[in-house]
């Protein structure tokens, strides 16, 4: 059995864990998950690389929301070097799922944002598991988790 894990953290204004778990369980079966809460996006790295490496976990959706601060911005991108590289190492992927606080005008427009991003990459990972081709037939159609798509740009 395929095993899909979360890594969150408790600095995220918003429980997307919740969110990713929900739309997998809506999504399909012959899958378990395996969930490990850290405290901030800077954590996510060796949690995403053990829950691959000691859960056996097949792909991991990592879940983050960096401040609005400038100090914040790099933190992120930090940690998004650090997934990227805890992806080489395992040869698996990891779904970076960052919210960032600046991304919304208010707090109500911030938890949808972060609930229809997670959502929508659970479905991501979950494809990248289950219908890779699924993938494939969405190629170059302008897909934006959490916001409207853009669609395709046409010669």
């Amino acid at each position: 059995m395929k095993t899909i894990g979360i890594a969150d953290t408790t600095f995220a204004r918003y429980d997307m864990a919740r969110s990713a778990l929900s739309e997998l369980e809506r999504t399909g079966t012959g899958f378990r998950t395996v969930r490990r809460t850290v405290p901030g996006v800077k954590d996510l790295p060796v949690a995403c690389k053990r829950l691959l490496e000691e859960e056996g976990c097949d792909i991991v959706i990592a879940l983050g929301m960096p401040g609005p601060m400038e100090k914040d911005k790099m933190c992120a991108h930090e940690a998004s070097t650090g997934l990227i590289r805890a992806q080489l190492m395992t040869n698996r992927h990891i779904i970076e799922v960052f919210v960032h606080a600046d991304e919304a005008k208010d707090d109500g427009e911030l938890a949808l944002l972060a609930d229809r991003r997670a959502r929508e990459h659970a479905v991501n990972a979950y494809d990248l598991l289950f219908r890779p081709e699924s993938l494939t037939r969405r190629a170059g159609t302008g897909q934006r988790q959490g916001f409207e798509d853009e669609g395709p740009v046409r010669i």
